[in-house]
C-alpha cells in the first residue's frame, strides 16, 4: 500500500490529494487538504519516541489519533500516529461511513468529504470553518479499496501556521 501526492487547485482552495493504492489490506484512502477555511491518551498506540510518534498503518488510524504528517510527499504506506498531548501536526476528528452501492468517483466522493469534513469541523472546533484559521483533510476510498469494502472518510484538523499540542476540541480558532 503507498500514497503518492497530486496536487489540484480550485478557486480559492488548494487541495492536496494523496492516493492510496492497496493490495494486501482492505481499505485505501485519499487525502484532501483544504487550506485556510477562511480567515493524552486519544486511542493512538503507545510510543517509544513521545516526539517523533510510532509508524502505523494508514488504516489504523481511528478518531482521536493525532499524526505527525508534516508535508507527506512521495509514497508511504504509514504514517506517525503520536499522543496528542505531544507536538503534532493533525488530529483525527470525524469517522463517516458512506452508503454501499457503485464506486461514486473520486470527485464525487472528494465533494463528499469536503462537505461532511466542514460540517463535523464545525460541531469538533465550536466555530465555522469559513471563519477560522484552522485546516482540514480527508482519507477517502479509492476505486480498488472500495472493491474491498473500503467505506470510510476520515477528517483531520490543522493549525497551518504549525504544531499544536493536545487537541483541537472546542477550540474555536
Amino acid at each position: 500500500m503507498t500514497i503518492s501526492t497530486d496536487t489540484v487547485r480550485t478557486r480559492a482552495v488548494a487541495i492536496l490529494t494523496i492516493a492510496i493504492a492497496g493490495v494486501a489490506l482492505t481499505g485505501c484512502s485519499l487525502l484532501g487538504n483544504i487550506p485556510n477555511g477562511g480567515s493524552g491518551d486519544n486511542g493512538a498506540p503507545e510510543t517509544t519516541d513521545g516526539a517523533e510518534g510510532t509508524d502505523t498503518g494508514v488504516f489504523d488510524v481511528q478518531v482521536g489519533d493525532c499524526l505527525n504528517d508534516g508535508d507527506i510527499n512521495g509514497e508511504v504506506s504509514e504514517v506517525k500516529v503520536i499522543d496528542c498531548a505531544s507536538e503534532h501536526d493533525s488530529e483525527a476528528y470525524e469517522s463517516i461511513q458512506i452508503a454501499d452501492g457503485d464506486y461514486p468517483g473520486d470527485t464525487a466522493l472528494q465533494d463528499q468529504a469536503e462537505t461532511e469534513c466542514t460540517t463535523a469541523f464545525t460541531s469538533f472546533i465550536d466555530m465555522d470553518y469559513q471563519t477560522s484559521s484552522l485546516d482540514i483533510s480527508f482519507f477517502f476510498p479509492t476505486e480498488e479499496t472500495w472493491a474491498q469494502g473500503d467505506r470510510e472518510i476520515l477528517c483531520f484538523v490543522a493549525d497551518p501556521s504549525g504544531k499544536t499540542t493536545g487537541t483541537l476540541e472546542g477550540a474555536a480558532l
